[in-house]
């Protein structure tokens, strides 16, 4: 299940490439902005989707289509942990006639585009990872 929402960039960080096949990006994005207490809510992208950001700066407003994502990891020592994460699949800049669409998506937010079917996200990590994502 996708969900949108929208808030202003509040920071960004570089790809990193974690494993030979997987890549990430992630960035922290301010919601409830004219509150007293924002929030400040981090979400990631992956793979070829790690260059939607370029272009988009601190301080912008954007409108995000994400998944919310959940894993299971146990330690090379037993330890069970749960991870979620903001598995980004859009963004555009809001009030901007220029926008970041996903690879084969569009600049109009239209999630018909390849990176909301099936197939086209990361293959899930391996169990004998070390990494917990």
């Amino acid at each position: 299940m996708n969900m949108q929402i929208q808030g202003k960039i509040h920071a960004t960080f570089d790809a990193a490439q974690i494993t030979d096949r997987f890549r990430k990006r992630e960035f922290v994005l301010e919601l409830d902005s004219a509150t007293r207490y924002p929030q400040y809510v981090m979400f990631q992208l992956t793979g070829d989707r790690c260059d939607a950001l370029d272009g988009i700066d601190t301080g912008h407003e954007v409108a995000v289509e994400f998944s919310l994502r959940g894993r299971e990891w146990t330690s090379p020592k037993g330890e069970v942990r749960f991870f979620n994460s903001l598995e980004v699949w859009s963004i555009d800049r809001v009030g901007d006639s220029q926008s970041s669409p996903p690879p084969g998506g569009s600049a109009s937010g239209d999630s018909s585009g390849s990176a909301g079917q099936p197939g086209s996200e990361p293959p899930p990590p391996t169990d004998d990872d070390d990494i917990p994502f």
